[in-house]
């Protein structure tokens, strides 16, 4: 099978697993002992018969559990998400604004963590078993084992409140306005507009909550790669050309550093997709006004409408990063073959 062919049967498939995610999420947050009602009703509404009828007949909720998800497929067949019950929109609409936010983060986030994982990983394997690797092994170690929460918490205290050396929460400092939206990520629209001083802010507010996230996703890059590199080279073709008098750099750079990317890549697609689904704690934590944030934000709010529609995005994070990964393979190792 081609590669376009390929492409198509999965975009294919991205149909049957958006009906899917939808009908799983639909069942969960259904089955949570809480009423939306209480959740976006003020105490004296709540007393109001009227009001309560009013409200479950507005958004849905007196109709039988089955004919609210057949309604809800309907419409998101039709490309409706539905209308969020917290913020009165569209449900597409407050994705759209709030995951550029997340994806900017993302991004430089995974940034970082490829950069500083691969090569710190490569250096761990070339120095295997010396002091260098140690102390790489034990940043990769604590990355991956420290929670994001606590981390965040902690760069925010120490670099913002007691040094002062890091901006504070959010994208932009407060006497600073967005750039025109044209991308809707922040360092790109001031680029376009060639405003140096906002694109610089926009990096400077990246810093740290970039840091945080990328510090679980270096420390997995780095321990992947360091493991797939030692194996190649140990491999017979490796030895053969080390045999033939090849410089030990042009070994690892043009023989051993491309086959022992594919379980990297493996590895990035799976950490950018999480990041992608926005992680709520940490995005909390810095104010950033991304897709983690509201999604808690429509938990809280039992709005049924919004965390389905989180959960879809998510969903089809994950299919489309996935996708990329396998045509990467390609890339890497023209062996594969796409079935």
């Amino acid at each position: 099978m081609d590669l376009s062919r390929y492409v198509l049967r999965r975009l294919l498939f991205l149909v049957f697993l958006i009906i899917g995610v939808s009908l799983v999420v639909f069942i969960i947050s259904h089955t949570v002992p809480s009423d939306p009602v209480l959740a976006n009703l003020s105490q004296r509404n709540i007393d109001n018969e009227e009001l309560v009828a009013a409200f479950k007949a507005k958004w849905g909720l007196d109709k039988p559990l089955y004919m609210q998800y057949l309604i809800y497929l309907g419409n998101l067949l039709k490309g409706d998400m539905g209308i969020s019950i917290r913020t009165q929109r569209p449900v597409l609409q407050d994705l759209k604004m709030y995951y550029p936010a997340t994806f900017e983060l993302s991004m430089f986030s995974m940034g970082i963590a490829i950069t500083l994982g691969i090569i710190s990983g490569v250096i761990s394997a070339i120095r295997r078993n010396t002091a260098v690797d140690q102390v790489i092994r034990g940043i990769s170690v604590f990355g991956v084992s420290v929670p994001n929460f606590w981390l965040g918490l902690m760069c925010l205290m120490l670099f913002y409140v007691t040094l002062g050396i890091a901006p504070g929460p959010g994208r932009l400092s407060p006497y600073l306005s967005p750039p025109p939206a044209v991308t809707k990520l922040y360092v790109v629209d001031a680029l376009l507009e060639g405003n140096w001083r906002l694109a610089m802010d926009a990096l400077r507010h990246m810093l740290l909550p970039g840091l945080v996230l990328g510090a679980f996703s270096m420390g997995l890059i780095a321990r992947t790669t360091r493991s797939s590199l030692l194996e190649i080279l140990s491999m017979d073709f490796i030895r053969t050309a080390r045999a033939k008098g090849l410089a030990e750099k042009m070994v690892i750079v043009r023989h051993a550093l491309g086959n022992a990317l594919i379980p990297v890549v493996t590895v990035i697609g799976l950490a950018f997709g999480n990041l992608l689904g926005g992680m709520v704690l940490v995005e909390t934590i810095f104010a950033w006004p991304g897709i983690g944030e509201y999604a808690y934000k429509a938990a809280g709010n039992l709005d049924f409408p919004a965390i389905i529609g989180v959960s879809i995005l998510i969903a089809v994070n994950y299919v489309v990063i996935n996708l990329l990964v396998d045509i990467l393979y390609g890339v890497l190792d023209p062996r594969v073959r796409y079935e």
